[in-house]
């Protein structure tokens, strides 16, 4: 037996000893590891649930749901907003503690509806180190669970098993939420995440991978990935991109010479932002 194989089969007996597992389902790599790593523990006593709100784009819960019948576990999808909380839309370095605060809480009080026992959510073994990770607190004091991590499965690791189940996000580059590509200090407001949204779902009709448009109060700043940088040059897509970020509101459209990096909107906070 792989040390893979090992640790996946203790993730599984870890789960198989709940009363019933609720997972916090992004429809990213880890959280589906963890979904379908919990229904072939629990079957029908294992949910996965997504909380849909402002920050989550909209092409991100239809992958949720997608993956969600993949895997074939239950799918819960619950709404709630955080643009309701004044210490999440001040922006500071502590906006994604307020966030998953906030998104835990709804998965928790919905497993009480459902009279399931435990909370799950996607944290690997890669996460506490990987820098400023105000949301890891918020798992802390919530009393989470987090089997990958306490399995020690790494993200490397989380991939090989999402193989293993023959997932279709094995691959998925990692997503954080629309809010992280607000400068810290910024107010995070409907009107900046909408027009977010709306430049990176072009980006990806256009056929790029991985990327962010960062919304530097009105002046976009486009990263991609380095091998996908040379396209973006391209003077087809300059034009393009330049007509269409500003018709969303966006003053100025600029591309970042140094391509896609985590972190990079707020780099002395980089970690859950992404």
């Amino acid at each position: 037996m792989t040390s893979v194989e090992a640790k996946l089969e203790a993730a599984r007996d870890d789960l198989a000893g709940r009363d019933g597992v609720l997972v916090a389902f992004s429809g990213g790599v880890d959280s589906s590891v963890v979904a379908a790593l919990a229904h072939d523990a629990l079957g029908a006593d294992a949910v996965a649930c997504t909380a849909k709100s402002e920050t989550l784009p909209a092409a991100e819960l239809e992958d949720a749901e997608r993956v969600a019948r993949e895997i074939g576990i239950h799918h819960e999808i619950v709404s709630f907003s955080e643009l309701e909380s004044d210490a999440f839309v001040e922006n500071d370095d502590d906006r994604c503690y307020h966030c998953r605060t906030m998104r835990l809480g709804e998965m928790l009080e919905t497993a009480r509806e459902l009279e399931v026992g435990t909370v799950c959510d996607g944290t690997n073994a890669d996460d506490p180190g990987a820098g400023h990770r105000p949301g890891l607190q918020a798992v802390d004091e919530l009393d989470v669970h987090s089997p990958l991590l306490a399995n020690d499965i790494a993200k490397d690791e989380v991939r090989e098993i999402a193989a293993r189940y023959d997932l279709s996000v094995a691959d998925k580059p990692s997503m954080a939420c629309l809010s992280s590509r607000i400068p810290t200090g910024l107010d995070v407001t409907d009107d900046r995440l909408a027009r977010i949204e709306r430049a990176e779902a072009l980006l990806r009709q256009w056929g790029f991978d991985q990327f962010r448009v960062r919304d530097h109060d009105g002046l976009a700043r486009i990263e991609v990935a380095p091998d996908e940088l040379e396209r973006a040059l391209e003077r087809e897509f300059v034009e393009t991109v330049r007509t269409e970020l500003s018709k969303l509101g966006f003053d100025h459209v600029t591309l970042d010479l140094h391509g896609y990096r985590t972190g990079s909107v707020s780099p002395e906070a980089a970690g859950d932002d992404d």
